[in-house]
């Protein structure tokens, strides 16, 4: 019988048995045709593979990511997946929505035609993240606007909804809408839920909306919950801990949960890896490899309905990996349709494509220079100092405090600059309401000078944290001048910069190019001494007000927890 290609001597993985068989595999039309375990039948191939004895594993599978946290467009990224094992993504858009609503969205596709890596989307669900009371964004996209996009094959799933402290109160958002709407007209689709803290009652009244995946951050007991109320469980790296891989296998839980990784920092990516790297952490927190693999591949691909992948048998989609030592799980060759993408002894070099995103989307900063009095905050009281809320950063979670401390006054404004805190602030910078909202930072931020970004999450407005105004004023009106990226700047002196010119909050360079860059940013704001495992991330999602406990948005500090504005003065 004539084939394409014929892998011989492997030891492929059954996901069935979740064990290893030794095989020969044919292959014909992009998939698997057969997995010869007595390895008697004499197939005409036109291309024939010695295995070498190695592991051959399914394709890497993540369905809870956002390319754009990364910083790249879709073709470097996907050159950088290929060396990593991933051969399929389901990518969730909300960071270039939030910019540019379903022109982002689409803009997104249209730029990962002629790529391997299979890419499908989740359509965002929060665009803004919270509501147009709490933060502006360049684009809101409502029920309507979620069926249109819902149209495109490529869509897949309802991406993360994260007003969830909206949505079990209020059932005339329109989330909620859409969400009736697709499980009358899209029954299949898993609808993917962001819900740090819900317990009990409030995680019960989650998911009787339908809203059955989390993969954000917990606390043990929020695990168990989720799990024990049979919610599938997204697992990121930063979750993962010896004590919930062990509730894990004690109460064998594997087909309700699988890795993911949410957000992957392009220097990480370079340095570390993707999904790899997150499986290898659970390996060593006491995870067998077999165990592993099978919650990277074959789980994703079921809670997704991408029943053509995650396991290797007839049929299915020749999408697979060959790794020599699986304690090392070195990824050797990483195959698509049966094509080989990544060879570790030929790694072919990014090459950029011709694609170009629509030309507003690299001039996307409207906002005028900052100046100095932009950054006073004024006081209506007469005492020396006020009682006021301050944003606590801790080390190992981008979650945040609420502290309640006494800054000075000094003619009739708050004089935080001979504070021990931090201003930051937050200029809306899409031309609608020139909105400012100031809030201070104490904790594991930094503690000199100043950084400012369009990479804010979710709205992505232009926000600066600093110690004095000067270096607060220079970082800004870089940023603005580049339209868009992350910059540190101390004592006048800009000491480094990301510049992110595609919707202020991507680059078009490769993994290699950016990764140094964003290791540089990274050291600089260590430097500046921000103590934190991610700091970029950390204060990029200060301004995320899903994420518990307080943050800031143009329009003011956000308490999360009451999904309201407070003032910074208490």
């Amino acid at each position: 019988m004539k084939i394409d290609l014929l892998i011989k001597d492997v030891k492929i993985y059954n996901s069935y048995l979740k064990k290893f068989r030794e095989a020969n595999v044919a292959i014909l039309n992009k998939k698997i045709l057969h997995i010869d375990i007595k390895k008697e039948i004499e197939f005409d191939a036109e291309e024939i593979i010695d295995g070498k004895n190695q592991y051959m594993i399914p394709g890497l599978i993540d369905i809870h990511m956002h390319i754009e946290s990364s910083m790249m467009t879709p073709a470097p990224f996907c050159h950088q997946l290929a060396k990593n094992g991933v051969t399929t993504i389901v990518a969730e858009p909300h960071e270039i929505a939030n910019v540019f609503g379903a022109r982002g969205i689409y803009a997104m596709i249209e730029a990962e035609s002629n790529i391997d890596t299979s890419i499908f989307y989740g359509i965002p669900s929060s665009v803004p993240s919270t509501s147009e009371e709490l933060e502006t964004t360049g684009a809101i996209i409502d029920c309507e606007g979620m069926k249109k996009i819902a149209e495109n094959p490529k869509v897949i799933c309802i991406g993360e909804v994260m007003n969830y402290r909206k949505v079990i109160v209020d059932d005339t958002l329109e989330i909620c809408k859409f969400i009736e709407y697709v499980k009358k007209e899209k029954p299949t689709y898993a609808i993917e839920g962001h819900c740090p803290k819900l317990l009990d009652l409030e995680l019960s009244k989650f998911l009787y909306l339908g809203i059955n995946g989390d993969h954000t951050e917990h606390t043990m007991e929020e695990f168990k919950q989720r799990f024990e109320n049979g919610m599938f469980v997204e697992i990121q790296a930063k979750s993962i801990e010896k004590e919930l891989i062990d509730y894990i296998k004690e109460n064998n839980l594997y087909e309700h949960f699988s890795f993911v990784t949410d957000d992957v920092m392009a220097d990480t990516f370079l340095n570390e890896g993707h999904l790899n790297a997150v499986m290898k952490k659970a390996v060593r927190e006491g995870l067998k490899i077999e165990d592993a693999i099978y919650s990277a591949t074959f789980t994703p691909a079921r809670r997704m309905h991408l029943l053509d992948r995650g396991v290797l048998a007839p049929g299915k989609k020749a999408d697979f990996l060959f790794i020599e030592d699986l304690e090392k799980f070195e990824i050797k060759n990483t195959f698509i349709d049966g094509k080989e993408v990544y060879n570790y002894l030929e790694e072919k070099k990014y090459i950029p494509t011709s694609y170009k995103f629509p030309e507003d989307f690299y001039k996307s900063v409207h906002v005028k220079n900052i100046k100095n009095e932009d950054l006073k905050i004024s006081v209506q009281s007469k005492e020396k100092e006020v009682m006021c809320r301050i944003i606590e950063v801790n080390d190992g979670s981008t979650r945040t405090k609420e502290l309640i401390r006494a800054v000075p006054v000094k003619d009739g404004f708050l004089d935080w600059e001979n504070s021990e805190y931090c201003l930051i602030a937050v200029f809306e910078r899409y031309g609608k309401n020139g909105n400012i909202g100031f809030g201070l930072v104490t904790g594991d931020s930094i503690k000199e000078g100043a950084t400012a970004t369009t990479y804010a999450h979710d709205h992505h407005n232009l926000m600066i944290i600093g110690k004095t105004v000067k270096d607060m004023v220079t970082a800004a009106n870089r940023i603005i001048e580049i339209q868009g990226g992350i910059c540190t700047v101390k004592d006048g002196n800009i000491l480094n910069e990301v510049k992110l010119p595609v919707a202020g909050i991507l680059s078009e360079k490769s993994v290699e190019e950016l990764g140094k860059e964003v290791e540089e940013l990274r050291n600089a704001m260590k430097n500046l001494g921000y103590k934190h495992y991610n700091p970029i991330m950390s204060l990029c999602t200060l301004s995320l007000p899903v994420s518990p406990e307080l943050k800031i948005t143009d329009k003011g500090l956000i308490d999360v927890t009451e999904s309201k504005v407070v003032d910074i003065i208490v």
